[in-house]
């Protein structure tokens, strides 16, 4: 095979593995504190935003150490074995233990009826399996021989002893370039907007859901909209990543126009969940809550703002995604662990006081994070190229 042909297969690898993997694992995450709500009436008590919250906090953490366990063990192992521990964490809910629930959410961050649960997470199980093992298709690049016939031997060894210290000090500095990107002027800033994007992927991967299904205003249907929600919220990421992602390299009016509509989209969507859901969704019990909203419930309502809360959340990461890499593209590694690292950090918190705030207090939450990120985004984004075209101290870090 080609090595263009070759590059090609393992970029299409890798999105099928991830696909089928993160697909069982979100929607694993939609339902988790519903599921596990329902099984509170048995002799189960545990939580799903207590799960999540591990795993984010674990996973923050993680991010400081993944550069070096992936020199050590190599890419292909390393998302094989996370894949298992995703597949782990899925297959708890077949049947749920408080231990082993709460132990499957440390590893995944470093990597209805009782007949119908079981079948669905099953299945869930088995498709997150089988992107794990996709990863083993990936094929190696094929080395570069350079060296004559009779010193090809010794060669590759001296070549493969270098290439793994070469890759073990590369880890090393890539962990200590993002302990000193942390306190720059501009990663300050962007971790204001960073901590908006954790805090508002808990709210709709997890959080939402859980009130939707939570309304008994919503009639019998309130279980079977959390996976119309997450299928709206899916479409609004997919409009919002292939519009602004694909599109904004021809943007003359750069990343800020796009970040201001994804703020506008979201406070938009609070403030109709904050009159269409009730205060104590969120915590509602196993039976769900009767309490009335602002007005009458609304599931078109409902549908709506899971669409604006996916539309909104892509505008926020494409452009963050994009000011990332124009910033620090002699060397973005460390870039992106640091915003990997506030983000998941910010995710764990808010699936922590998701278990005590009600709703109108996470959505004060959200928007006032999301007011003084947009203008941070902003400041960044308005200095951007001055600080590229003089040079700036981040890049002899």
């Amino acid at each position: 095979m080609a090595p263009e042909s070759k590059k090609l297969f393992n970029i299409v690898i890798l999105g099928v593995a991830f696909m089928f993997m993160f697909t069982a694992f979100q929607t694993c995450g939609n339902v988790a504190q519903t599921v596990i709500r329902s099984l509170n009436r048995t002799d189960f008590h545990g939580s799903g935003y207590t799960s999540m919250a591990i795993i984010y906090g674990v996973f923050s953490a993680s991010n400081l150490i993944t550069p070096s366990v992936v020199a050590v063990v190599g890419p292909q192992l390393s998302m094989f074995v996370s894949g298992l521990f995703y597949s782990m964490y899925i297959a708890v809910f077949i049947q749920p233990f408080p231990w082993s629930f709460y132990t499957a959410s440390v590893f995944i961050g470093i990597a209805a009826a009782e007949s119908d649960r079981r079948t669905v997470f099953i299945a869930l199980t088995v498709i997150s399996l089988v992107g794990a093992v996709l990863f083993f298709l990936i094929r190696k690049p094929d080395p570069e021989n350079i060296l004559g016939d009779d010193d090809s031997s010794d060669g590759q060894d001296l070549e493969v002893t270098e290439s793994a210290q070469n890759t073990m000090t590369k880890a090393v500095d890539a962990f200590r370039k993002s302990l000193k990107l942390c306190v720059t002027k501009e990663m300050l800033l962007l971790s204001i907007t960073t901590a908006y994007t954790g805090l508002e992927l808990t709210f709709f991967s997890g959080v939402y859901g859980t009130c939707i299904g939570a309304v008994n205003k919503f009639g019998t249907e309130e279980k079977s909209l959390i996976g119309l929600s997450g299928i709206f919220i899916g479409i609004g990421e997919i409009l919002g990543g292939s519009l602004f992602g694909l599109l904004s390299k021809n943007s003359r009016f750069g990343r800020n126009p796009v970040v201001l509509l994804g703020v506008l989209v979201h406070f938009v969507a609070f403030y109709l969940i904050f009159l269409n859901m009730p205060a104590d969704a969120p915590i509602a019990p196993a039976e769900g809550t009767s309490s009335s909203a602002y007005i009458r419930s609304s599931k078109e309502v409902a549908i709506l703002c899971s669409f604006l809360l996916g539309l909104g959340d892509s505008c926020f990461n494409t452009q963050l995604l994009s000011i990332l890499g124009f910033l620090y593209a002699d060397d973005s590694a460390p870039a992106f662990a640091v915003f990997k690292f506030v983000q998941s950090i910010c995710a764990a918190v808010a699936f922590f006081y998701s278990n005590y705030l009600l709703l109108h207090w996470q959505l004060l939450v959200m928007v006032t994070f999301g007011f003084f990120g947009t203008i941070s985004f902003f400041t960044v984004e308005w200095d951007a190229a001055a600080i590229v075209a003089r040079g700036s101290d981040y890049r002899s870090i």
